[in-house]
């Protein structure tokens, strides 16, 4: 597996960040249906708030159909609502620097940006620019990961000072952190670089960067515009993207969620707009997010649960074992695996393992064996003694 930025985790955090006003809170009040103040005015949202969503999964629903289980537990992603930043945030403007530390501590983020234009909800910077708010945001990120790094330095050298001669700053740390000061001061994100496995796992060690968390950006455009499917913006915003590092872009309307969503008969409200085929992005943004963090889920399916479970890309049978229970991972003897494409294919309308055995898509798998997204699982543990007290 590629070494990757951040931590290795199953259950880590999306953070919806912006500019005040762009939509941050109403979108993470559609996608967790929860209550956060929304006012039109900045800096409501003072204190992050977190909450959960589950993860939409097509794989998931067809196991609950036909299990049809009592207990039905989906994948969630968990999501942060960051208040908004400001230009000046990193040298404290605004509420700058809690901001700045609630979006350090989040593993992955949403970026809200505001192409909509509405007289009555005030923009910080009194006109609508994405490009210069996308400047904005990516300075100040910058500007605290420069921050960041100058403390890392700082502690490092004081080490080899303390060493008494016994140790002495690496080649790696002297070239990375280098090569990072420069891109930093040109406000260039730590992704957009080309990282070796040594300096990446140096980096994740030492360095809390912001600007190495993978990036969704989702365009709040006018409910018009959503269903046109036109914005004059979005190309300019493509550009910026693939220019800073990349990432994924989702157009989406705050407008029309939250009327499609509060909607009792949402086919005649699609008929009503004139917006048949027209489909929510909360979906989108959702799964996108969770696939962003390098998750993926495997299923457990029974008489008395359907169960998705959340590890992390890359995560062996035992560890994955462990997301169920702790002493799993301790007791592991084997899992026994089917693909759910497979399981699909062959179960011939019946809940047991047989047909799919019989087509030869049954595996039985060991220590090593990588859990793929979409395995349903079943695993044999094994007595697990308890260490002496």
């Amino acid at each position: 597996m590629t070494t990757r930025f951040g931590r290795v985790k199953a259950n880590l955090r999306m953070g919806v960040v912006g500019l005040p006003n762009v939509g941050k809170s109403s979108l993470f009040n559609l996608l967790t249906e929860q209550s956060v103040p929304a006012e039109n005015f900045p800096f409501c949202t003072i204190e992050p708030n977190e909450a959960r969503c589950a993860v939409p999964d097509a794989r998931y629903d067809f196991l609950c159909q036909l299990w049809k289980s009592p207990s039905l537990i989906p994948a969630y992603l968990m999501v942060t609502d960051i208040a908004g930043l400001i230009k000046g945030a990193a040298e404290g403007a605004g509420l700058g620097n809690a901001f700045l530390s609630h979006i350090q501590a989040v593993d992955g983020i949403y970026h809200c940006i505001r192409i909509f234009d509405n007289d009555d909800v005030i923009h910080v910077d009194d006109s609508i620019d994405p490009i210069r708010d996308l400047e904005t945001i990516q300075t100040e990120l910058c500007k605290k990961d420069l921050e960041i790094l100058k403390k890392a330095i700082a502690a490092e050298e004081l080490a080899v000072k303390k060493s008494a001669g016994k140790m002495k700053l690496s080649p790696t740390f002297i070239n990375a952190t280098e090569k990072l000061q420069t891109m930093l001061s040109k406000n260039i994100s730590v992704r957009s670089g080309e990282w070796s496995t040594t300096e990446v796992e140096m980096i994740n060690d030492k360095m809390r960067f912001i600007t190495t968390k993978p990036i969704v950006y989702l365009a709040n455009m006018t409910k018009a515009d959503y269903l046109r499917k036109k914005n004059k913006w979005l190309a300019k915003i493509h550009a910026w993207i693939q220019a800073h590092g990349g990432g994924v872009l989702i157009p989406f309307s705050i407008e029309f969620e939250e009327e499609y969503w509060g909607a009792e008969d949402k086919a005649a409200y699609l008929k009503e707009c004139g917006a048949e085929g027209i489909v929510s992005a909360l979906p989108k943004i959702i799964t996108t997010g969770y696939k962003e963090l390098n998750l993926v889920n495997f299923f457990t399916a029974g008489e008395k649960e359907v169960r998705s479970w959340t590890v992390y890309g890359g995560a062996v049978a035992p560890e994955a074992a462990s997301v169920i229970h702790t002493d799993f991972a301790k007791g592991f003897i084997k899992a026994e695996v089917a693909a759910f494409a497979d399981f699909k294919e062959h179960h011939g309308g019946s809940k047991s393992m047989a047909s799919v055995k019989a087509a030869g898509k049954y595996r039985i798998e060991g220590k090593t064996y990588v859990v793929k997204d979409g395995d349903i699982c079943h695993f044999q543990i094994g007595t697990i003694t308890q260490g002496k007290k």
